[in-house]
């Protein structure tokens, strides 16, 4: 089982830029998409479907806003639009697929730059969905949850942590929250097979030079609990893949 995990910023804006070419090179079994910006009605979708991908999009109320997407060539057993929480819903922020006794997650996580208001939300969906998973898990112990977290977890997840100290996406708590996800029983695939630094999937957008220079951040994983450890097989970040101001994340394990 392939997993590529991709926060597209705008599935519309991604396609121009040679989205579906990128999908025909079969790069994962399962495509996980945040960020789409769309609802399906308003994309091609039949250029995805052509390439023998089912498709199921939750997107949110609000138009051209947040949005999560699974296009998977292994069809799945069942499939679940959001988390139950109102206001995650309405932003369209998780979709779950079940394949066999496999559970994938696929979650985009609230950022908080835009103020303390958003940033204070962060909080409470982070709470939300750490009591989510751990509901889940006694039913479903095998699970993935892939996305862009928002979260830059430890130094060698991004490359100015000490002028990032006070940066939200590198704030003490949202990097305790992370602490704690993982102490629950949660495995980093990324940091499984890949221990060095200089690692990201993110590039502020500001500057055209941040991309070139590798000044970014770590906020796409893919985390799967300790039942699936010892399936995994193999992950990597593709710097190179350009859609967007993120790069897809990937796990490969046994299924």
């Amino acid at each position: 089982m392939r997993i590529i995990s991709y926060n597209v910023n705008g599935i519309r804006a991604a396609m121009n830029k040679g989205l579906v070419d990128w999908l025909k090179t079969d790069p994962a079994d399962i495509i996980c998409l945040q960020e789409t910006k769309a609802h399906k009605d308003n994309v091609n979708h039949a250029a995805i479907t052509a390439l023998g991908y089912h498709d199921f999009w939750y997107s949110a109320e609000k138009k051209g806003y947040s949005g999560v997407a699974i296009f998977t060539r292994i069809k799945p057993d069942r499939v679940q639009m959001g988390n139950g929480y109102m206001q995650s819903d309405a932003e369209g922020r998780v979709i779950r697929a079940d394949f066999g006794d496999i559970t994938l997650i696929n979650a985009y996580f609230p950022s908080g730059t835009s103020g303390d208001e958003r940033q204070t939300y962060k909080y409470q969906w982070l709470d939300e969905f750490f009591g989510y998973t751990e509901l889940l898990r006694k039913e479903r112990p095998k699970l993935i949850v892939c996305g862009d977290w928002n979260i830059a977890h430890k130094e060698i997840d991004i490359h100015d942590p000490k002028g990032n100290k006070k940066s939200s996406g590198f704030l003490p708590e949202e990097r305790e929250w992370m602490d704690k996800f993982y102490a629950a029983g949660w495995v980093d695939s990324f940091r499984k097979f890949h221990p060095e630094p200089h690692r990201y999937s993110w590039w502020s957008q500001r500057f055209p030079s941040v991309r070139l220079n590798n000044k970014g951040w770590r906020i796409d994983y893919i985390n799967v609990t300790q039942e699936l450890e010892k399936q995994l097989l193999d992950a990597e970040i593709y710097p190179d893949v350009k859609h967007s101001d993120h790069c897809p994340v990937y796990l490969e394990l046994k299924h």
